[in-house]
């Protein structure tokens, strides 16, 4: 970094260090974070108090220090975290207002079974089912920047109801069991307290089939763009709105429409080459088991997608998108997803969002609030490099994330 790329992040660590009160906890903040923004390889408090102490025959004892800050000492991670959304948000609404909210989740290899939370489970992050944890986020996006402002750790019931576990983990007597839907709508929640901006709120299948996820978005007052799975049941709409009956899965109706109803869209610049698939978009509405009417139903767009060598379409997804938005439109949007596994990769690859070691319920959380913290200042700096004003040489282009 440049010097007044320096002075920009003290300043921002003395701002969220005014939050954190304590000289020891503001001392121990400053530390993680350079540690985090450093190039170590391996982001834990232990090799972080021996890059960031000067003094060697201290070293031991800064290690101490930040394993108290991070597992022990009574910080509000919320406060924390919005003083860290405030600021990159600030930046990225210099190049466009923030519009769209983005639901996911994200998984923590672990050894062993005594980190908070651990299980076997499913992790997209791996692809498989693994012994991880599991994290569930909330990304927001202006379509030009990115920055996730929140992250729950997922506790299955195991460890919920496990007094023993609690214990070990000093889980919080309060935390009870929730779903990862109900994790995301408390983030959603807190960012609506917070005024958070937005309009849209993107998810895959595993919140999209949730009815109480897509409904409570809308009794907030938000569009949706959310996956949705192949057997989720619909009844078909003509021009006019009336049903076509009966009702019939995602994937039947998708095969009644034949290749001629899908276009080629291509919706961004990938790494070398520009994505690209078929699509098609037809009015439905869902079969909710809901106790209401099915003509009570809100009418969607049913989003299609048949993968170019895919014997036939394979992805789905509903949104309450406007009607005169053009399906090109419609498929940018919903693809904004992407942004969330690129937070992902470059929180665990550069800022070690995956190296926290220690096995507690508030340790993992304020590791997480250091990691946000420190990616919020990345995206920032990251707008700030597109402004008239800022650096000419570099407009344009990207930070790198090691500082």
């Amino acid at each position: 970094m440049d010097a007044a790329a320096e002075r920009r992040l003290q300043q921002y660590i003395d701002s969220v260090g005014a939050v954190l009160g304590h000289p020891q906890r503001k001392a121990a903040f400053a530390s993680y974070a350079l540690g985090l923004l450093s190039d170590l390889e391996r982001k834990s408090a232990e090799p972080i108090a021996a890059l960031t102490c000067p003094d060697p025959a201290r070293v031991g004892a800064a290690h101490q220090s930040l394993c108290h800050f991070l597992s022990n000492s009574d910080w509000d991670d919320r406060t924390v975290r919005r003083v860290a959304a405030k600021y990159a948000m600030d930046a990225m609404g210099e190049r466009a207002p923030i519009t769209t909210w983005i639901i996911d989740d994200t998984g923590f290899l672990k050894q062993g079974k005594h980190s908070v939370g651990v299980k076997r489970q499913y992790t997209g992050s791996a692809g498989k089912i693994a012994n991880c944890q599991i994290g569930v986020s909330l990304t927001v996006s202006n379509g030009l920047e990115h920055v996730p402002i929140d992250f729950d750790l997922y506790l299955p019931e195991e460890w919920c109801n496990d007094a023993a576990r609690r214990r070990e983990a000093q889980i919080p007597e309060d935390i009870r069991f929730k779903t990862k839907v109900d994790l995301a709508l408390d983030e959603i929640d807190r960012a609506v307290a917070d005024k958070v901006p937005g309009d849209i709120v993107l998810a895959d299948a595993a919140y999209g089939r949730s009815s109480k996820f897509r409904d409570t978005v809308r009794l907030l007052g938000f569009d949706y763009a959310v996956g949705v799975d192949s057997t989720t049941k619909l009844l078909p709409l003509r021009p006019a709105g009336q049903g076509r009956a009966p009702t019939l899965t995602a994937a039947a109706f998708a095969r009644q429409l034949g290749q001629s109803a899908f276009r080629r869209i291509t919706w961004r610049e990938g790494t070398g080459k520009k994505l690209a698939s078929r699509f098609a978009l037809r009015r439905v509405r869902l079969a909710n088991d809901d106790g209401f009417p099915l003509e009570d139903h809100e009418p969607l767009w049913l989003l299609i997608e048949w993968p170019f060598g895919e014997s036939e379409p394979s992805q789905f997804a509903v949104t309450t998108l406007p009607a005169k938005m053009s399906k090109k439109e419609v498929v940018r949007r919903y693809k904004e997803r992407y942004r969330t596994e690129q937070a992902y990769e470059e929180m665990k690859g550069e800022l070690g969002l995956d190296h926290f070691e220690g096995r507690r319920f508030r340790g993992w959380h304020h590791h997480v609030s250091v990691v946000l913290c420190c990616y919020a200042f990345i995206v920032a700096e990251r707008a700030r490099s597109f402004f008239p004003s800022a650096h000419p040489a570099r407009r344009g282009h990207p930070l790198r994330l090691a500082a």
